[in-house]
């Protein structure tokens, strides 16, 4: 096969591929139209012609992949550039400042930092460790504790906000040694098993009969410009819907419920007192 000649090759354009210092290959083109190398292969046409028609290809491809090569390295340099690093945002912290609030009947007054979580405030400074930490993010009810009679996940908010209300936890539900009639119920009902969430429980269920004496509905009430006369099962377990049993004693917490709801407990007293708040308050 004869191979064409060299200056016949540059198909319009003629590559030089230069070196620079900084290793970066640069092409630089002569010929847009006709080939300004074809003087100079002229006299050596003969030699060309007798060459092996390899070398022709050889040459398209050292062109091909010098050419892949000066539109690589821009890319690689500066994928090898190093990312300017942003300095470190300096944050302003406020000190803390005291803090009082009334729990259970009594005044706690404490250094606080304004992002403390009420629920944190109650188990960190105050010492009442009745209230439990579950999901911290006030999905599961287990820190739920009434303030000013009504029920709210201490977890989402912060202390310093409850200044001035009465905020009562599972340790202030008992009087004088005498349980409540929702604790003696989910006593009697068997409506805890490990008991981690039944503070929670028990203080939203608290709540829960209150708002129903007050008259107040929820999503599954047949007419919400009455009370119904009773509550039901269906009514508890909306109105529970907040609070999370891991152990699955749903069942026994509705029948607490109702138990309390229709006045049908015992005394309280005694070692039934006891047992509770070891189920309950100690449970860290």
């Amino acid at each position: 096969m004869r191979r064409t000649p060299a200056s016949t090759f540059c198909v319009g354009f003629c590559a030089d591929f230069i070196w620079s210092k900084q290793n970066i290959m640069s092409r630089h083109n002569d010929c847009p139209g006709s080939c300004s190398h074809q003087d100079a292969h002229a006299p050596h046409r003969d030699e060309h012609d007798a060459a092996p028609s390899s070398s022709s290809r050889r040459r398209f491809l050292q062109s091909a992949a010098a050419a892949a090569a000066v539109g690589s390295a821009p890319y690689a340099q500066a994928q090898t550039q190093t990312p300017p690093t942003a300095e470190p945002v300096a944050r302003a912290t406020v000190p803390p400042r005291a803090v009082t609030l009334n729990i259970n009947g009594r005044d706690y007054t404490m250094q606080l930092e304004p992002r403390v979580t009420l629920l944190d405030a109650l188990r960190e400074y105050a010492g009442l460790m009745g209230t439990k930490k579950g999901c911290d993010r006030g999905q599961c009810g287990a820190c739920t504790v009434l303030a000013n009679g009504r029920r709210i996940n201490s977890c989402l908010t912060l202390a310093v906000m409850h200044e001035g209300d009465a905020i009562t936890t599972v340790e202030g539900l008992a009087s004088n040694g005498t349980l409540s009639p929702v604790q003696r119920a989910f006593i009697e009902q068997d409506a805890f098993q490990c008991g981690y969430c039944t503070p929670g429980q028990i203080c939203s269920a608290t709540a829960l009969l209150s708002e129903f004496d007050a008259g107040g509905a929820s999503t599954v009430t047949a007419d919400v410009r009455r009370r119904p006369p009773q509550l039901t099962d269906e009514e508890i377990r909306e109105r529970m819907s907040g609070n999370i049993c891991r152990c699955g004693a749903y069942a026994n917490i509705v029948a607490a419920v109702q138990s309390a709801h229709r006045g049908t407990v015992g005394s309280g007293t005694g070692d039934t007192y006891t047992t509770f708040v070891i189920k309950t308050s100690e449970v860290a």
